[in-house]
């Protein structure tokens, strides 16, 4: 079975190997297991079903949140030459009533559906008239009511799906889902423990970072004008607010467009359409854009405020870097961020359900205070399962910038405030500290104040950017007025009198990346791809991804064998484009010194690869490997290039279904000893609680493997 995945894989998507997480998906799906597989954006999950819908005969139904989303994959999937289709209200009448009879007849190896799909009789009676190779559920966290963005008609598919006659394999996959949400979802579609693929929510390719104290508008300015010819995303909360940095971006002459509720289908879909087809480079948007976008070449994304929750903020966020280049995560924080999300959740008109985003809101706000890793927090959030260590990427972890002591200027904008009876605003602060002489300034007479004109030799803008520095680390509250009056905390107290310290880390712009490609040739390749792109009406990223074009400067491949070797260059994609681009790239070749050689396994070797455990049950081969041959865990994911986790979980699984295991290989007798004690002791029974109990030496490893053979995991 596995042959024929890797087969497929190296065919149509170009690549030798899978990421982790998906080989065990993918083999749990084609041996008929009900299966969930969380995986980050960008981890490859759509390969997951898609792999299975090629291998197994019969139709594959994807059920798809979004119309936008259906159209990227299936624009995708016919780019490989693979018969795809989707039916949604898009559609005339007439055109869903055509597909549904293709779909009867056979013709479609996949069709991508929304939810509501299901309420119809016709759909139903197309479902159960044809063989089903499996059902999916993309963006799996909507069927859960704990989800960030549940939705009940993704419920109610559930128990419509036992009307199927010939219901097949089922899987769910999402991006972003707590333990509430995984146990809610194999509740749902009946998946057991075992069936589980976590390779954990970490996107190594993201650098998150958190900026301060900015005036927004200025920095969106500065870092776009860095990089003019990336895309990017800029999430709003409100739709004035994208209004009107929309309008400010574009008469600076920057490539943006604009999506929001507020504008008509049609608008939306046209701006989303030039976003796809990189027509234009930004996207200011509010959350209304985004989770249907399959973009693969999106470089930044950057929340002009705070989102409401962290599973937003992680969804919208993993949205940059899905082609597995690096990608930069800017929130934009102020104070006044946390007001207005207060005020969005309090119109809700559940108790309960306003009650649990408080407490996810304030793990929000947490997150943007905190001084530890940001993503290690984001993924201790989700329960991480692969016990993450600092990312070494974030602005938490590089401390990028200078650090500046601002004490002293701090005591003198605080005793300001007190002094001007804190009942005004930071921009007429702004003014009295810089001895100004404007009108206002006279008329209540601030010109009189020891603190008139005290830091003069700072400009108003920063002036203004200090006091929002200030209003975010918590030493000013702006108040709840429509006009923001700046009033002392509590924690200003300590600074003015000397008892705490104020440091600043004034942050670069843009997050430095090493550019191991040829930057040149690269722009160059993006135009051909783009003028391609448009003579076919495909995305450009659908031609090739970014990746593969910086693979290709460095490379310079001057054969289709060469060429093959490429990441993300398979067989379909050489017949439709590979000749243009070897033409094109040719010239560079023949002028390079030298150029080197990727080490990849050519479509012979892959043919010629057999699996001597074919169609075994993935876990027994592991148990195999552990048990006959003695193999390490690390040895054994290396060998079947999955991660440790998955491996280890393999290996409790033999263990539940009485398979000796030599438990000595990963704790002694003590060490057993003290985890039971803990275990029983603690509350929750969390891995997290449980190791943060223990000596720091006993690894997650080490206690999953106590629980697994004491049958409590």
């Amino acid at each position: 079975m596995i042959e024929k995945a890797e087969k497929i894989l190296q065919q149509y998507y170009g690549y030798s190997s899978f990421r982790p997480g998906q080989e065990e998906a993918i083999l749990h799906v084609l041996e008929g297991r009900n299966t969930l597989a969380v995986m980050p954006t960008g981890g490859g999950k759509s390969l997951c079903y898609q792999i299975p819908g090629l291998s197994l005969d019969g139709t594959a139904v994807i059920i798809s949140p979004l119309i936008s989303l259906m159209k990227d994959q299936v624009d995708a999937l016919l780019s490989y030459g693979i018969a795809a289709t989707y039916i949604n209200s898009s559609l005339s009448a007439e055109e869903q009533h055509q597909r549904l009879r293709d779909m009867k007849s056979g013709r479609y190896s996949f069709v991508y559906v929304a939810p509501e799909r299901f309420d119809s009789p016709n759909f139903l009676s197309a479902l159960n008239s044809i063989p089903l190779s499996l059902i999916a559920f993309d963006e799996a966290h909507c069927i859960s009511q704990w989800g960030h963005d549940f939705r009940p008609s993704y419920r109610s598919i559930v128990p419509t799906l036992k009307k199927v006659s010939n219901l097949p394999v089922l899987m769910a996959l999402t991006a972003t889902a707590t333990q509430e949400v995984i146990k809610d979802i194999k509740q749902l579609i009946d998946v057991s423990e075992e069936d589980v693929v976590n390779t954990g929510f970490a996107r190594e390719n993201l650098s998150f970072r958190i900026i301060k104290g900015r005036d927004k508008r200025e920095f969106i300015d500065e870092y776009l004008t860095k990089i003019p010819n990336e895309s990017g995303i800029i999430y709003t909360a409100t739709r004035k607010d994208a209004d009107q940095l929309h309008y400010l971006l574009t008469k600076k002459g920057f490539s943006a467009g604009k999506y929001h509720a507020g504008m008509t289908e049609h608008q939306r879909k046209q701006s989303q359409m030039d976003f796809v087809q990189d027509e234009i480079k930004t996207m200011i948007a509010t959350n209304a854009f985004g989770m249907g976008i399959d973009k693969s070449n999106v470089r930044y994304v950057i929340h002009y405020a705070m989102p409401m929750n962290i599973e937003s903020y992680y969804q919208e966020a993993g949205r940059a870097g899905r082609d597995g280049e690096p990608g930069d995560c800017v929130l934009l924080f102020s104070s006044q961020d946390i007001n207005l999300q207060r005020f969005l959740i309090d119109q809700s008109p559940s108790e309960e359900k306003k009650k649990d985003e408080y407490v996810k809101l304030q793990a929000m706000v947490n997150y943007c205070h905190t001084h530890t890793c940001l993503q290690q927090f984001i993924l201790d959030y989700f329960d991480d399962p692969t016990a993450p260590e600092p990312c070494g990427k974030c602005s938490n972890c590089t401390h990028e910038g200078e650090e500046q002591d601002m004490t002293k200027e701090a005591q003198m904008v605080l005793s300001c405030i007190k002094r001007m009876g804190e009942h005004f605003g930071a921009g007429l602060t702004a003014k009295v500290l810089k001895g100004s002489k404007d009108q206002k300034v006279k008329q209540f007479r601030f010109d009189t104040l020891s603190t008139y004109g005290i830091m003069k030799g700072y400009t108003e803008k920063q002036l203004t950017r200090f006091i929002h520095f200030l209003t975010a680390e918590g030493y000013i509250s702006t108040g709840q007025g429509k006009y923001p009056a700046l009033q002392l905390t509590k924690e200003a107290v300590s600074v003015i009198k000397g008892d705490q310290p104020v440091i600043m880390l004034v942050e670069t712009t843009t997050a430095r990346q090493e550019l191991n490609y040829n930057e040149q040739y690269f722009e160059e390749l993006r135009q051909l791809r783009k003028r391609m792109a448009d003579e076919v009406g495909l995305p450009p990223y659908v031609i090739f991804s970014d990746a593969t074009l910086k693979e290709l400067t460095v490379y310079l491949p001057e054969t289709k064998q060469e060429m093959l070797q490429i990441k993300g260059v398979g067989e379909q994609k050489w017949e439709q484009y590979g000749e243009t681009f070897l033409q094109f790239i040719r010239p560079w070749a023949e002028n390079a010194d030298s150029k080197p050689k990727p080490v990849r396994p050519s479509d012979a070797s892959m043919a010629s690869k057999k699996d001597p455990w074919e169609d075994r049950p993935s876990y027994m081969i592991t148990y195999e490997l552990w048990d006959e041959k003695s193999m390490s865990i690390q040895e054994i994911a290396e060998e079947r290039n999955m991660s440790p986790q998955t491996i280890e979980n393999h290996l409790f699984r033999s263990a539940k279904e009485g398979k000796d295991i030599h438990w000595p290989r990963w704790f002694n007798e003590e060490q057993e000893v003290q985890v039971l004690q803990v275990y029983e002791q603690s509350e929750d029974r969390k891995l997290k609680t449980i190791k943060e109990q223990l000596p720091e030496d006993y690894t997650y490893s080490l206690i999953k493997a106590v629980l697994a053979r004491h049958h409590l995991k």
